[in-house]
């Protein structure tokens, strides 16, 4: 689909000064990022509370409630990657058109967008119920970890069509740069996660005890809470006629074909990069019940460390489409050092309390002196990975912000191929600390490949 701004020619030369020198100015400002990053950082949050609020109410239960909720959790993450990848392809068209001041167009965009995620929930939701406990069976060696994980997805799995859509109106507020709203959706998750957690995980205010299940349950509530404010918000704030929202539009299957030429590598690439998260767990839990009760402790830290660069890099995302689409795309380099700039900011913070007061952090996961002592060296590795991460991912989903999915399929894999092969090695030294450094392994790699291709690539005739 072609755009209605012309096509930006830049020279090999200019390409070389404008990118390495970066004395080239953007418009964008620190205080624009930090509207946009801000919210995000917050909607980002949804899934991490829910994690967060999880693995420190369970983690009082024992290792084995805590490592099956790990293991439940990001196996039903795995699934809900294709609807975040899909919604990063949305999201870009959306910004594109603001960017050109198409506002008609968004709303067609997202009732496509709707129809498909529609389609892919109830895909996800049938496999997550039939198949779910053959597929757990192969992958959880340890039976006491594996049945606690069937409880806890026993309730989970029917938060997915929730998810799908939470995903779309995401990326819908992302493209048209208002991200306050995410914030607002972000703290109803929190408030009933949290608030349903206490209840039904040790049976307060008058709930049933349920353990496991009841957290399952807590995230499920959560997630059907966030989609209803979406749902309600959008249709009383959003202007109609303006955007194109709430009427129905013809079908088009060219401009649905468009959309999932962008948005396919990116579902691709996100279930790669998941399902090798996922791997990732998978063999330290053959390491044994201590080294994944370890792990799962960092790993909900470590979600929680990244939150600053994972805002700043899909900011990075939707500035670089929107000034594409501006006819600006002189000035993406510029606003790419910007944004990697406040991204260090931010994270540094975070991973200046942890690693200094780590002992304190990890008293919120667990009442296991032993468990968390033994993650402390961990924390350390992952707060390395963190900063390295504050930069890659910024340069990393610019990427795919130019249109080129494809390229940031192509990226991506290459480097996890490295990264399983690293992870098995490491695992096979017994050592949990050593294991949890391939995530700066990763991000080294896809910050430098990522870089290297914003620097000398010919992205800036890319049409979507």
């Amino acid at each position: 689909m072609a755009e209605s701004k012309p096509r930006v020619l830049v020279t090999a030369s200019f390409r070389k000064n404008h990118y390495f020198c970066a004395m080239k100015s953007t418009s964008i400002t620190n205080r624009e990022i930090w509207r946009i990053a801000t919210p995000i950082m917050l909607g980002n949050l949804a899934q991490t509370i829910i994690t967060f609020t999880d693995t420190a109410f369970l983690g009082h239960l024992g290792t084995i409630e805590l490592s099956a909720s790990m293991m439940a959790g990001l196996y039903y993450y795995v699934f809900t990657t294709l609807a975040m990848g899909f919604a990063v392809g949305i999201q870009i068209f959306i910004a594109r058109r603001y960017g050109e001041g198409d506002y008609k167009k968004i709303g067609v965009v997202f009732q496509h967008g709707a129809l498909f995620v529609l389609g892919l929930g109830i895909l996800l939701f049938s496999i997550l119920f039939f198949f779910s406990h053959r597929l757990l069976h192969v992958i959880i060696e340890s039976e006491n970890i594996y049945a606690a994980a069937g409880e806890y997805l026993r309730f989970r799995q029917f938060g997915i069509i929730f998810v799908v859509f939470n995903f779309l109106f995401r990326s819908f507020y992302v493209g048209i740069s208002n991200t306050k709203v995410i914030t607002f959706s972000t703290i109803i998750m929190a408030v009933v996660n949290i608030f349903m957690d206490y209840g039904l995980v040790f049976g307060h205010f008058g709930l049933p005890e349920m353990g496991i299940g009841g957290a399952a349950l807590a995230s499920l509530l959560a997630e059907a809470s966030a989609f209803c404010f979406f749902l309600i918000y959008t249709y009383v704030t959003i202007p109609h006629e303006e955007y194109g929202m709430f009427r129905w539009h013809k079908i088009q299957p060219r401009l649905m074909a468009d959309i999932l030429k962008v948005a396919f590598p990116s579902m691709l690439q996100r279930l790669l990069s998941f399902g090798v998260w996922f791997v990732f767990f998978v063999l330290i839990e053959k390491m044994g019940e201590m080294a994944i009760g370890v792990s799962s402790v960092v790993r909900s830290t470590y979600m929680i460390l990244i939150i600053p660069s994972f805002a700043f890099a899909v900011t990075a995302n939707t500035l670089t489409s929107r000034t594409i689409g501006e006819g600006k795309s002189d000035e993406v380099m510029p606003m790419l050092w910007k944004v990697v700039k406040n991204s260090l900011i931010s994270s540094s913070v975070l991973v200046a309390i942890t690693c200094v007061v780590p002992n304190l952090v990890l008293q919120i996961y667990t009442d296991d002196v032993a468990l968390a002592q033994a993650a402390v060296p961990s924390i350390y590795v992952v707060g390395v990975a963190t900063m390295v991460s504050a930069v890659a991912m910024v340069f990393f989903e610019a990427v795919s912000g130019t249109g080129n999915t494809t390229a940031a399929m192509v990226l991506e894999f290459g480097v996890l191929v490295l990264y399983v092969a690293y992870v098995y090695f490491m695992t096979k030294q017994g050592d949990i600390a050593l294991v949890w450094t391939a995530e700066s392994l990763y991000t080294i790699a896809i910050g430098a490949i990522s870089f290297a291709y914003i620097s000398r690539a010919n992205w800036q005739g890319k049409r979507i």
